[in-house]
Formats: C-alpha cells, structure tokens, sequence
C-alpha cells in the first residue's frame, strides 16, 4: 500500500513538473501563430523555396505555428493583398512580410499593427516607419558584384545592368549599388533596363540591349534568372568573353558558374531570412524589443565556392 501511495506521489510530482515543463514551453513560443507572407511560390524559384525551408525549421524548432503563404505567381501583388488581408482577418499573432508592392503593403502593415499585430519586414523593405528589416544589404551586395566585373574588365568597357521590379526597394537598392560600383572604376553603363526578376524577359530585354551595344563586355543581373536570361542571349548572339555576374547564389546558378557559362553570383543567404523571420516576429509577440536592420548576410560566389551552393 505505501508503495502505491509512492508512486502515486511521484507520478503527481511527475505530472506537475511536465505541466510546469509545458507552460514555459507555452510562454517561448508554443501557441503562437505567425504570418509569413512571401512575394512569390518556392516552386520553380530556389530564392523562396529556402526562405520557406527557413521558416519551417525555425517555426518546428521554437513551437509556432506558421501559417505561409504565397501569390501564385511573383509580381501578382493583388492577389498577395487578398491573402495576408483574409489572414489578418482570422487573427494571428504577429506577421513576417516580404512585400511585393511596398507602397501598396502600407497601409495594410499600419492597421495591422494598430490592431496589435506586430510586424518585420523580410527580403524587401517596405515604407512604414519602426519596422524592422531583415535582408540582405542589397546596395553593398550589388556594389561587391560591380567590383568584381570592374577587376575583370577594361576601364571604359560597355557594360549593362538588369534591374527587378522597381517599385521594390530591393530592385532599386541593386541597381543603385551597381551603378555606384561600375561609375566609380570608370565603366560605361550603357543600358539599365528592368526584366522584372524573369528569365525570360531578361533574355528578350538581353537581346536588344545588344544590338544597340555589340561591344558590351559585362552584364549585372539582378538575380540570377535575370543573369540566366542574359546568358541565353549572349549564346544566341554568339558572344562569348561576355562576363555576366547574378545575385541569389541559386542552384542553377552554381551550376552555371561550375559549367563557365556564369561568371559569379552573389550568396544571400535566404534560409537566413526565412528562419529570422519567424524568430523576430515571434520575439515581437513576446514584447521583446529587435534591432531596426537585420542583416543575413551575402558573399561572393566563383568557381572557388560554388560547389557550396548546388
């Protein structure tokens, strides 16, 4: 009997410790919801299938519950709007963004966070003040590729920029970046004409910069479909000794570096933004304060490293 009563005993005290084991486990995380809104589908673009990979490991690992979302396409800002409106609408307990239309996500982001929803902004930086970024620093990113192509390349030589979509901060702040990069070693921009992140479009936008400049010897893609695009046009054109540098550090692109088609990308890490998306927008449900600017981090990828992101 007094052993019955003793294990009994100890399987309250077990029972208690659990319960007090999982109210703190409650209290860092667990019950939470967070939004994740992303700017296009992880399908067909390896860019946000790693934010999304990011964002459910980092979600798994604290506790939360995610609930990510997508426009079917990139660039279909309406349908972005329509998504993180109805989910706002069912509550959630704060919000990460990657804005397809910072403008447009303004006010939207404004009422949210009156209604008590606190929000970080991801990958693109939007318009409202106090929220905290976190991304890459895209202007710096795009200034260490100009610098790259300015050692390769003769002072003076023809060169080209391919921007994103330039209502987005991030399309803006890699154009400036390059350009500031190329001006101050002398090369001559001849074309900064936007593709809208696509591949296809850059090629097509690819093309005709180059009739107009059959002399061109470098092009600066945005990311790294655009850089892609722009190979395609310079092997229909047969043009070779053409260096072309992206951005992203996508599979296809360490692919294309590995098989001397790219010249180099530029790594931003968007796991990173998809893991400290979830871990900062959970921290703000907390009331815990975050830094304005997270940086994820970027570096140069060659042939020397670009094993590391097949």
């Amino acid at each position: 009997m007094n052993i019955m009563k003793k294990m009994g005993a100890f399987i309250a005290s077990l029972f208690l410790v659990l319960s007090i084991s999982v109210t703190s486990s409650l209290a860092d995380g667990h019950g939470k919801t967070i939004l994740f809104s992303i700017k296009g589908p992880g399908s067909g673009n390896p860019f946000w299938a790693s934010v999304e990979k990011g964002a459910k490991e980092e979600a798994k690992k604290l506790g939360v519950k995610l609930v990510l979302i997508a426009p079917p396409q990139e660039g279909d800002v309406q349908a972005q709007i329509n998504q993180v409106e109805d989910q706002l609408a069912k509550g959630v307990d704060a919000m990460a963004l990657a804005p397809g239309d910072p403008n447009a996500f303004g006010p939207i982001v404004d009422d949210a966070i009156k209604s008590g929803v606190p929000v970080v902004f991801v990958d693109t930086n939007g318009i409202n003040d106090g929220v905290t970024f976190i991304g890459t620093n895209n202007k710096n990113g795009a200034e260490l590729a100009a610098k790259f192509i300015c050692d390769k390349t003769a002072k003076g030589s023809d060169v080209a920029i391919l921007t994103g979509i330039e209502s987005q901060s991030t399309a803006l702040l890699r154009r400036d970046g390059a350009i500031k990069g190329f001006k101050d070693c002398g090369l001559n921009i001849v074309a900064t004409q936007t593709a809208e992140w696509d591949t296809a479009k850059a090629r097509s936008v690819t093309e005709s910069i180059l009739v107009k400049n059959p002399n061109i010897k470098a092009i600066f893609g945005s990311n790294d479909n655009m850089a892609l695009g722009a190979i395609q046009a310079l092997k229909d054109a047969g043009m070779k000794d053409v260096t072309v540098v992206g951005f992203d550090a996508t599979p296809d692109a360490a692919k294309s570096i590995l098989a001397g088609d790219m010249t180099a990308t530029i790594a931003q890490f968007s796991y990173n933004m998809g893991a400290y998306g979830v871990k900062y927008a959970l921290a703000l449900a907390k009331g815990e304060k975050i830094d304005a600017n997270i940086d994820t981090g970027t570096q140069l990828v060659t042939t020397k490293n670009a094993n590391d992101f097949k």
